[in-house]
């Protein structure tokens, strides 16, 4: 059977899922299932926490692989290792479990965090009575406990109608590689659907739609001199990119979701030299595509208004990863999740997200894609980084339940 026909008959599931009552019936054993998931899910959170795996460094990310991969050989899975964009050593991987059926979905996570080397030991996992914490804990080793719980489930409840689940975990998410956009894509490519394991949203809500990324780099040749015998001799770069920084910072458009903030500058290495070279680069956030044609465009247009004569101002837009728009496939997945939340008597919120993420990989290669089925948290990124403990068994239920909906496609 065509995955052309699988996906078409899929939508035809997901179509009738819309219909689904909030007050559908509970599924007994997978909610007990996802109860007694809890206290070993936290458990092994806990051990990922307290591994260093920030983007780029090997052997933390290393030491969360082994952990996961052998977690999953245990549930029957086949894992594969792929090496990341040189020169960072950290490996990506795929798991791979064979059903009866027909319907394949992937479960996307990421096992990088954007905490340095040292930061478990300083700040190791720990917990209140309502939330744990610790780097990572929320974004995304939450997201890889919940999928691990899943289908562990699965297995012992012996539910084989899908045709091929996949977990891919992606070693550099935080920073982005060639290698795993290419490898997000081409796997992504060979399903009918795509979940995504980012955090949930701290209203407890999934993410319909997000923004891409880019990011510009405006750079500035000038010429140095005495800062103090003869300043007026010199171009001062460091001068011309902050007036850049002022006027190419209002590049954003509010009312269509695109932001352009500059966050790193750099000029000069001694007090007493005028700088002959500057560097400033701004995060740019955009939920339309054509819009970081625009930026581009307005970057190269508006830069041309120097404010110091003789210097040399060039810039241009690294694009990173693409716009998740919201669309009809989107729709109907978000419709069945909100279903099988109901079940629980709990109500999924809709959110879009300024982050990018590798959902917006799969949903650019054309695959119906829907993010946030992690554990809820929130504060990503900081040290107060935290996920909801009563949010652990839920959202269990949700992506097992939704693992057994979708598996009806065949």
């Amino acid at each position: 059977m065509s995955a052309p026909f699988l996906r078409t008959t899929l939508a035809a599931v997901l179509t009738c899922c819309i219909a689904l009552p909030a007050s559908a019936a509970l599924d007994a054993r997978i909610q007990t299932a996802a109860e007694q998931a809890k206290a070993p899910t936290l458990t092994l959170l806990e051990r990922l926490v307290n591994i260093d795996s920030g983007s780029g460094y090997a052997p933390g990310l290393t030491e969360v692989g082994k952990l996961v991969s052998a977690e999953l050989q245990k549930l029957g899975a086949t894992v594969q290792e792929v090496p990341n964009t040189a020169p960072d050593k950290s490996q990506h991987l795929v798991a791979t479990l064979k059903g009866s059926g027909k319907a394949k979905i992937l479960l996307l996570a990421h096992m990088d965090t954007v905490f340095k080397e040292g930061t478990a030991k300083a700040r190791p996992y720990r917990t209140d009575e309502k939330r744990a914490y610790g780097p990572g804990v929320s974004d995304d080793k939450g997201g890889i406990v919940v999928a691990l719980a899943a289908l562990q489930i699965l297995k012992a409840l012996d539910f084989k109608d899908y045709g091929q689940i996949t977990l891919l975990l992606d070693a550099s998410e935080e920073t982005g590689s060639q290698a795993a956009t290419e490898l997000i894509a081409s796997t992504a490519k060979q399903h009918d659907v795509v979940l995504n394991l980012e955090p949930g949203r701290p209203a407890d809500g999934l993410v319909v739609w997000r923004k891409g990324s880019a990011t510009a780099v405006v750079e500035v040749k000038g010429k140095s001199s005495h800062a103090g015998v003869s300043p007026e001799l010199g171009r001062n770069a460091a001068t011309e990119v902050a007036h850049q920084v002022l006027q190419l910072g209002n590049l954003g458009d509010a009312e269509k979701k695109t932001s352009v903030n500059f966050t790193v500058i750099e000029a000069g290495d001694r007090i007493n030299v005028i700088p002959d070279h500057a560097v400033a680069k701004a995060d740019v956030r955009a939920a339309l595509p054509e819009e970081f044609d625009r930026v581009e465009k307005d970057l190269a247009r508006i830069s041309a208004n120097k404010q110091i004569p003789d210097t040399e101002v060039t810039t241009r837009l690294e694009r990173g990863l693409p716009p998740m728009p919201q669309t009809a496939a989107s729709d109907r997945l978000l419709a069945m999740a909100q279903g099988i939340y109901g079940e629980l008597g709990r109500t999924l919120t809709v959110e879009g997200s300024g982050g990018a993420a590798d959902a917006s990989i799969a949903a650019g290669a054309g695959v119906p894609t829907l993010d946030g089925f992690g554990i809820v948290g929130g504060k990503l990124h900081t040290p107060e980084e935290y996920v909801e403990l009563d949010s652990v068994t839920p959202r269990i239920y949700l992506l097992t339940r939704m693992l057994v909906e979708l598996s009806k496609g065949q």
